[in-house]
């Protein structure tokens, strides 16, 4: 009965967001009614949501094989999270949890949005409830989640094994609510279009949304690629693959909307641009899910294969964005540039930033989407792989590195390029004096990957100058520097955090990339190898039975400088489907990594063992993670709460 109601749940909502998107768009200049009824409409649409989302829930926890999703995807032996984690391991599941983290978005717009004007709200919660209609739609139509099945089967065909992970209880939900935060960054770039409102205001009101998307995105694009690193068991962090792009292109396009909003809401400037931006970001966000769905890519990612569902979503995608590209030629004519500035300033600066990003996803957009369309054009077949990507946006992104230290150093409307050079110095003989010290280290010559490590302590190390030189360290006493820096707004440390993050995960790309070790070999029980300054010894191999799997798991000691470890590899095969898996064995030795994955047996009784020894690997996610801790100390910076009344002290008060 649960499934039934939760079926009913799903159509309710539906309706409801018709009925807002109708009325809300009909009548956002009427009356303060529409306003409330938008409100009401958006947390109801929220609530009826997620008992459909718990109705499938429900059905997956307990079993019930009557609903086919859950006899597709799921099987009675398999451990309780993977069970739950089932629901979205599938196409109609996942299309939920995408509407339900999007009618959440709206009844977040509804509940902080209060101190909006009326207008504004009204028309950015009938966008949030169109799309809530048009994807509710299509998941109710094309991809029910809710069909049951009689008679009922007694036993499930179990989730895909790789996906039988704990990085699918994180991984979809953090992406998915990057992607479709960016629904209410577009929500507002409509609005503005047809309110005829886009001052600084709106920028101050549609940047902590953008944070906040882009803060989860960076979350879910760092686990995803952590959880392919260490369970497809073939040693990389990143393949160019085309629904990886889908996710990285958002991304890009969000990092400079961030930029963007930011010059918008201190000078007054670059309105078009940035409403360009909210436009194209969530337009890509769109562009992910219908590759992902539309079974036009061949990828461990890819959920559906039916091509009337990528038709349906081909529609969609026509009209939600091609509709904002129509409104946004007629209004933009209309727009004002805003305030006026130097070459040389911080807005400049910015600006650069932003065509760096910009070319570099219509880079990675040109090489993910031409094969698509020269196939479907003239039926010939070419591959563009990881060479392509990592060559043009690595052509693109070196120059941003290069001027990225300079923005927080310039000032508003006129900046001194030759000062700022000076108060600079120091980081760049820092980063030097690194890069060549690494580089003497491991014995390597001039190439470039020390010029990448140097591109990435420039970053790094210019970030921990921005805070120095704003708390006046060498300018003043230790005791007046340092509270200085600690009276510096939350604003200023997440800048130098992104900053010193993307630094970091430059540095765990190169070196990584660079001077990574593989050994493949063959080894007998008790024989050992050397990879760098570790020997690893093959111990022997067991035969393990998990829940709803058998393994042989392989016992490694590692010995080497960290002391002696054990390691311990698996090779598994589920039941349900005898699908076989690895799981690979990782230990980190500060902020470096050993890899192991036991093999096949050969045939003399030996395994075949692949290790991989990977310096600073882990710089690349924590960079990712540093990235989006400092989006989130920027939000809890009063100045991007909208609304928030300035706190006037007893004193000030007596001033005045």
């Amino acid at each position: 009965m649960s499934i039934e109601l939760g079926h009913f749940a799903l159509i309710l909502a539906v309706a409801i967001a018709a009925v807002s998107a109708v009325a809300g768009l009909a009548g956002w200049n009427r009356s303060e009614r529409i306003a409330l009824l938008m409100r009401q409409g958006a947390i109801l649409q929220f609530l009826l949501v997620a008992a459909a989302f718990g109705a499938l829930i429900q059905a997956f926890v307990t079993s019930d094989f009557s609903l086919k999703l859950a006899y597709e995807h799921s099987h009675s032996l398999q451990p309780l999270l993977f069970k739950i984690t089932s629901v979205w391991g599938n196409h109609e599941g996942s299309m939920v949890l995408w509407i339900m983290i999007l009618v959440l978005m709206g009844a977040a717009v509804s509940v902080f949005g209060r101190n909006l004007p009326r207008q504004l709200l009204t028309l950015v919660l009938a966008m949030q409830s169109l799309l809530v209609a048009a994807f509710g739609g299509f998941t109710l139509f094309t991809s029910n989640p809710f069909l049951r099945l009689s008679p009922a089967p007694i036993e499930g065909q179990e989730l895909n094994p790789i996906l039988q992970d704990i990085g699918l209880a994180i991984h979809p939900p953090l992406l998915y609510t990057g992607y479709v935060g960016f629904s209410v960054c577009f929500s507002f770039a409509i609005a503005a279009l047809i309110s005829g409102r886009i001052d600084a205001a709106w920028a101050r009101w549609v940047r902590p949304w953008t944070l906040l998307s882009w803060c989860f995105l960076t979350l879910g694009i760092a686990m995803g690629s952590y959880w392919a690193y260490y369970e497809l068991g073939w040693g990389g962090w990143w393949f160019w693959d085309p629904v990886e792009n889908a996710s990285f292109m958002p991304w890009l396009a969000g990092t400079a909307l961030l930029h963007s909003a930011l010059v918008m809401e201190k000078r007054n400037a670059l309105k078009i641009w940035t409403i360009f931006l909210a436009i194209i970001t969530f337009s890509l966000s769109l562009l992910g899910t219908f590759m992902v769905r539309s079974g036009i890519l061949t990828s461990v990612h890819s959920f559906a294969s039916d091509p009337t569902r990528g038709l349906v979503i081909l529609v969609l995608l026509a009209l939600f964005i091609g509709g904002a590209f129509a409104l946004f030629a007629f209004r933009a004519p209309a727009l004002r540039a805003g305030g006026l500035f130097a070459p040389i300033s911080r807005e400049g600066a910015l600006i650069l930033n932003n065509l760096f990003l910009a070319t570099a996803a219509a880079a990675v957009l040109t090489g993910t989407l031409y094969p698509l369309l020269l196939e479907a054009t003239t039926g010939k077949t070419i591959s563009v792989g990881a060479p392509f990507f990592s060559l043009t946006f690595g052509a693109i992104m070196a120059p941003l590195l290069v001027v990225l230290p300079f923005g927080p150093f310039m000032a508003w409307k006129r900046g001194d390029l030759i000062a700022v050079t000076q108060r600079l110095a120091g980081a760049a003989g820092a980063a030097v004096f690194a890069a060549v010290l690494i580089v003497a280290l491991t014995g390597g010559s001039i190439s470039l990957a020390p010029l990448g490590l140097l591109l990435g302590f420039w970053v790094a190390f210019g970030a921990i100058a921005e805070l120095v030189d704003r708390a006046g360290f060498g300018r003043m006493g230790i005791g007046q520097s340092v509270r200085r820096l600690v009276g510096l707004p939350r604003t200023s440390f997440s800048t130098a955090l992104a900053h010193f993050g993307v630094g970091m995960s430059v540095i765990g790309i190169v070196a990584a990339t660079a001077w990574q070790a593989e050994l493949v070999t063959t080894m007998q029980p008790g024989e050992s190898q050397t990879i760098g300054d570790h020997m690893v010894t093959l111990n022997g191999v067991d035969n393990l039975q998990g829940e709803n799997f058998a393994a042989e798991t392989g016992r490694f000691t590692v010995a080497g400088s960290g002391g002696t470890r054990q390691m311990m590899p698996e090779r598994r095969v589920y039941e349900a489907s005898g699908m076989p898996t690895t799981e690979a064995a990782i230990e980190t030795y500060g902020f470096s990594q050993l890899y192991l994955q036991l093999g096949e047996a050969s045939a003399d009784g030996g395994r075949v063992v692949r290790v991989w020894y990977k310096p600073y690997v882990t710089l690349i996610w924590l960079g990712a993670v540093a990235m989006a801790l400092a989006g989130f100390l920027s939000l809890t910076d009063r100045r991007l709460r909208v609304g928030a009344p300035r706190r006037v002290t007893a004193q000030a008060a007596a001033a005045e």
